[in-house]
Formats: structure tokens, sequence, C-alpha cells
């Protein structure tokens, strides 16, 4: 459980919003962040990238109805150009907003479809030594039957950045089993410097997306490629996975939901409390029905049928199969 603990150092949030679903996400995480620290003490940036030529149509917020209340949650528009990603790769938004937020100012990025349930400054975060999220499946890479396995694909990584395979290793975890590598979820990760972090981050992407090692030909890039290049960042700078003592993130002071009906599925009463509590008050909820699986599932109540399909106690082992459930009784919306 987590404790409370003086003297934390202050620290910026970034999330990344555009038009769409995120724009709507990113007025719940403000109202959730007020809600559950009202007294942060930093400065929360919702990164939105311009238009331009990695981009169709303009992916900006230009609704007033989200920009109205974003401002009034006391959140910072921080526009960002896409000069290697963009709408073929928009996980790479969070990879390149960083070059966007203040040098050496500490920073916590969290994906936009996260709840704060908790008071984010008793977080004991080192930001020395970065971290992220290790509530993950093993979703990548996938050796197949006569390719290299977990220790060559992950080996070549390593050898390509000049960093020490051999200390990243879990080695209480059998040789080839996934949770014996450093993987991360890229929903939430930080650091010391967001524009050093940044850099590195984009370096080590963009020469996996193109100069891909022989090791990894078999592999599938999309949608992972973030989660691919995180943990050897997160090594690079001293980091890994018991930086961060379990029960704060992820746990008792943020959800990551990823999809409304998942979150009524799967995660705690006080988690629903907080979103369902957050979204009442009228200038919030006008805008954030717009939008409708907050509409369906949190207003008209579609998500309390989803929340009665499960037992909290005894949940499916795969997300995949959560998710088959709630869309075999009609109420899965993203």
């Amino acid at each position: 459980m987590a404790k409370k603990s003086a003297g934390r150092q202050a620290f910026n949030i970034l999330i990344v919003g555009q038009s769409g679903r995120l724009q709507y996400e990113a007025v719940l995480f403000a109202a959730s962040l007020r809600h559950s620290c009202p007294d942060f003490k930093g400065r929360l940036f919702v990164a939105v990238p311009q238009a331009g030529p990695l981009w169709a149509s303009d992916p900006s917020i230009r609704n007033r109805d989200i920009l109205a209340p974003l401002d009034e949650l006391g959140a910072e528009i921080l526009p960002f150009e896409n000069k290697v990603f963009g709408e073929r790769y928009p996980h790479g938004n969070k990879i390149e907003a960083l070059a966007a937020l203040p040098e050496k100012e500490p920073f916590v990025f969290f994906d936009t479809d996260t709840l704060i349930t908790g008071d984010l400054q008793n977080v004991p975060f080192d930001f020395a030594r970065p971290s992220a999220s290790l509530r993950r499946e093993g979703t990548w890479p996938k050796p197949t039957l006569y390719g290299p396995g977990y220790h060559d694909i992950w080996k070549s990584l390593y050898d390509r950045f000049g960093l020490d395979f051999e200390s990243s290793l879990d080695l209480s975890q059998p040789d080839e089993y996934w949770r014996r590598y450093l993987y991360f979820n890229a929903g939430f990760f930080y650091g010391e410097c967001p524009r050093a972090f940044g850099k590195r981050f984009l370096v080590y992407a963009k020469s996996i997306r193109d100069d891909m090692p022989v090791e990894l030909v078999c592999q599938s890039l999309s949608p992972w490629l973030d989660q691919i290049a995180l943990p050897l960042v997160i090594h690079s700078f001293g980091g890994g996975r018991d930086t961060l003592p379990e029960g704060y993130l992820d746990g008792d002071v943020t959800c990551h939901y990823r999809h409304v009906p998942l979150m009524y599925a799967r995660e705690s009463d006080h988690v629903i409390d907080v979103l369902e509590t957050v979204t009442a008050p009228n200038r919030i909820k006008k805008v954030l029905k717009n939008y409708d699986p907050f509409k369906r599932l949190i207003f008209q109540g579609r998500g309390h049928k989803v929340r009665a399909l499960f037992d909290r106690e005894a949940l499916p082992r795969r997300e995949q199969a959560i998710r088959n459930k709630i869309k075999a009784e009609g109420y899965w919306m993203r």
C-alpha cells in the first residue's frame, strides 16, 4: 500500500492530446489529477502534434469546448512538430513530444488513458534512475520456431547501442522466458531531463526502425517500436525494473485503464468511484458525453453492466479473454 512521504522533488507531467479520442481522455486525466492530487506542485503539459507533412489532416486540438476545461483544470497546451513519426506511427508522439518540455526538469509521462487515483506527490520517484510500467504482458518479441530466441533478439539491441546486456537480466526468471528480459509497458515512464531522455529515445527508435538488426527480421515493430526502444533507454540512464517501489503507479495512485470497458471490468471500486466522481460535475460531463464510450458507459450506466459480468477476484489471466466476453455481450466500445 502506498504510504505518505514528505519532501518529494517537484516534477512535470506530460500527456499527449490530439483531436478525437485523446482530447476527451486528456480532460478526464486533468480532472482526475486535480481531484486526487489537488496540491500538485508541478506543471501538467498536454502535448499536441501540429499539422504538417506527416499528417493527412490536422491532428491538433481546435475544439474550444475541450480547450476551455483543460485551461480551467490548469493544463498547459504544448504544441510540437513531428519530424520523424506522425500519422504512420502515432505512438511516436510520446517520443517526439519530450523535446518540447522544459530542459533539466524531472518529468513523468503518462498515456492519456490514465486515471489519477491518489496523490502523485507521495510517489518516491528517483528521477536519476528512470523506470516505466511493469503492468504488461509478453507482447514482444515473438520468437519463431527456427529463428533467434529472446536472448539473441534482445542482446542484438543492447549490442547495437553499446549497452551491457547481462546487467539488464532478471536472473530469478528462467532463460528464454520473456520476464527475464527488461520489458515495459510504455503507459508511463519518467526521468531526470525530458530532452536528454527524448533525444536518446528518438535515436534508438529510428535506428531500430531504419536499420533493423538481422535478429529482428521476423519480428513486427508496429505497434511495439516504442516499447522495444524504451527499456534500452532506461537501462542506458542507469534505471531498471526495481527503481520504483510497488503499489504506487499502476496501484494506489494511478490506473492505466486503456479502454473504458476494461476499466469497468477489472479495476477496483476505488477507481470506479474516482471515475464517476470526477465526471459528475456538469462542466466536465457536458464535454465528455460527446465521446460515445464515455457517454454510454459512464453516463448511461452500461459500465456497471460490464462490471456485473466479472468477478474482480477471479478475472481471466489474459486481457483478450476479458475483451472477448465484453464483445460477446455487446458492450465493447473504444
